[in-house]
């Protein structure tokens, strides 16, 4: 972009683009932050590579884009709370959030944006998708999207695979709130605060029924939504390296980490941003 030195490169045609000329052990203007964000914005999902910082700095380039706050399962890095560690370790079969998934629309106020940043990887695998949740949206019909009109989805963070999938990092790090159960409700569809986009705010890990429906009832609607919103059409696939960072929108995004990596390591750190009550 003119005047900052940085550059976008598209990495699939629905979501995601690599940002280029960053240094993130420099500080960063203005300018240029403003222009990573409205880039973040478009792409809905960004990426850094080869940014060997430390944790403290990876703290200050996540503050300059919101306020971080902490994860409610597992505790954060000594002297960094905000900063989560991800990992799958060499002997275990499950990875941390392996499924289709928005970050914690369990709670009443979902992050807006997660910042993940590769520690340690595989000698292959582990990359992660993503889908764009505004493409999934605009993609209905009309009269489906008149039906999702006013539903509110019901997430849970005690829904039985996502809850497996963090059972191995709680037990080595748990928090005083481990082992609480988080519900909230939010509109099926959506309306980003910053684009005034609509976008599919529903995913398998985490709702578990629409507002006002029996989870029976509520089955059939959403295994159509979370086959249909999660279309390759939709979608792009990251290959990790180490120093590697995304970024991705949380409120028009999902994401799925692909468990195809068993005997070997893989961490990361992660910082999710604070965001608003879902409208």
């Amino acid at each position: 972009m003119a005047g900052t030195g940085i550059t976008i490169q598209k990495i699939a045609g629905a979501i995601g683009a690599e940002i280029g000329g960053v240094n993130l052990r420099r500080e960063l203007s203005d300018e240029t932050i403003a222009a990573i964000r409205r880039a973040w914005l478009d792409h809905v999902v960004i990426f850094f590579r080869d940014q060997e910082i430390s944790s403290a700095q990876f703290l200050a380039f996540a503050e300059r884009f919101g306020t971080p706050v902490e994860y409610p399962f597992i505790r954060g890095l000594d002297g960094f709370p905000v900063i989560t560690p991800v990992i799958k370790l060499e002997h275990e079969r499950v990875n941390f959030g392996g499924m289709w998934h928005s970050d914690t629309t369990y709670l009443e106020t979902p992050p807006m944006g997660t910042f993940l940043i590769a520690r340690e990887l595989p000698p292959q695998g582990g990359d992660t998708l993503f889908a764009n949740q505004y493409l999934a949206y605009e993609a209905l019909s009309d009269g489906l999207k008149r039906t999702l009109e006013g539903l509110i989805g019901v997430s849970s963070s005690a829904k039985a695979d996502v809850s497996k999938s963090r059972e191995d990092r709680v037990a080595a790090s748990p928090t005083a709130r481990a082992h609480e159960v988080f519900e909230a409700g939010h509109p099926a569809v959506r309306t980003h605060p910053e684009t005034g986009r609509k976008a599919l705010y529903v995913s398998g890990a985490h709702t578990v029924r629409f507002q006002g429906w029996t989870e029976e009832e509520s089955a059939p609607l959403l295994d159509y939504l979370h086959r249909h919103q999660v279309k390759p059409e939709f979608t792009c696939r990251f290959q990790w390296r180490p120093g590697s960072i995304s970024l991705w929108d949380n409120r028009a995004a999902m994401h799925f980490p692909v468990n195809d990596y068993h005997g070997y390591r893989r961490v990361m750190h992660r910082i999710t941003l604070q965001g608003d009550r879902p409208r």
